[in-house]
């Protein structure tokens, strides 16, 4: 899981030149930013899953910032915002707003283009799509977070056991002496 998420995960170097992360400056030299554990990938799901449902314009640098902040795996915070695209946004942003209607109790608008591109109507879904939009984000960074503690725990439990199965293999082909078919390291899940 950490090769893939390292494979598919921008070169540090090329997020450190790029035009919009030059603000942050000597910030990006930080090297937990760039570390790729536990830790930081379920906190940089958290962050990029929350910040995909901010407003489209400057999610990266917001999700940029939340992952300076917070200490944690930069590529992936900002490569998660990009779940939002031109395609994704329109389903996303109506779901939020269905979600902030029911929160608040309003009428739903229907998922018409008239009603959406008149500017008149937006005043209306305003409230219910920003409380949408922020409970969305809590509940898909909560969720994030802990779908990936819960993977990466499965798999280095799955890896430890692959591990200890393969050293008694050996130990058991090669007729050595007991007690060193263990495996050599007492690592805690």
């Amino acid at each position: 899981m950490k090769h893939l998420m390292r494979r598919m995960s921008p070169d540090p170097q090329t997020l450190k030149d790029h035009k919009h992360f030059r603000v942050f400056g000597r910030l990006l030299h930080d090297p937990n930013l760039w570390h790729l554990n536990r830790r930081s990938a379920a906190g940089a799901f958290a962050v990029g899953l929350f910040m995909m449902y901010m407003p489209p314009f400057g999610q990266m640098l917001l999700a940029a910032t939340a992952a300076i902040a917070f200490r944690v795996n930069l590529p992936i915070s900002v490569a998660l915002v990009f779940i939002t695209n031109p395609v994704t946004i329109p389903p996303m942003f109506y779901f939020a707003y269905l979600i902030g209607a029911w929160a608040l109790g309003q009428q739903v608008a229907p998922f018409e283009l008239e009603f959406w591109g008149e500017p008149h109507n937006w005043l209306s879904i305003v409230s219910p799509l920003a409380l949408g939009c922020l409970l969305c984000a809590i509940a898909c960074s909560v969720l994030g977070y802990f779908s990936i503690h819960l993977l990466w725990r499965w798999h280095v439990i799955r890896h430890l056991s692959r591990r200890r199965a393969r050293h008694q293999r050996v130990a058991r082909g090669a007729g050595v002496a007991p007690g060193l078919n263990t495996p050599s390291s007492n690592r805690q899940i």
